[in-house]
């Protein structure tokens, strides 16, 4: 299980066209380490149907800030590695920090990743 770990929010002001290119991009990440017999994990997934159904407005509202980062950091803990794809993201980085610090790999592409057997 390899948690991808990108750009959601950096670098876009918050324009929603900006945010759903930076998750269609992990999604392709994803999809690709589905296909080579890895199971793909993105915090989004889980985070996004939680904030709604939680009640958020606006992305960076209470609800969001509760819930967006938090998902992710637990799921870090559960994975096999992380694959770190997309530019700048402070979000990002501290899922890599959370993967080192519990001994999972890192990568950042997937060219490094072998196939799961």
């Amino acid at each position: 299980m390899i948690l991808v770990a990108g750009p959601y929010r950096s670098g876009t002001n918050d324009d929603p066209v900006l945010i759903a290119s930076n998750v269609a991009a992990m999604t392709e990440a994803s999809l690709r380490l589905f296909r080579m017999g890895h199971l793909p994990v993105m915090g989004e997934w889980f985070a996004l149907p939680l904030i709604e159904h939680g009640g958020s407005k606006a992305i960076g509202d209470p609800v969001f800030t509760e819930i967006f980062h938090p998902i992710s950091r637990r799921l870090v803990a559960r994975c096999d590695g992380c694959l770190r794809i997309g530019g700048p993201s402070a979000g990002a980085d501290e899922m890599v920090a959370l993967a080192e610090q519990h001994g999972k790999p890192v990568y950042r592409s997937l060219e490094e990743i072998p196939a799961a057997t």
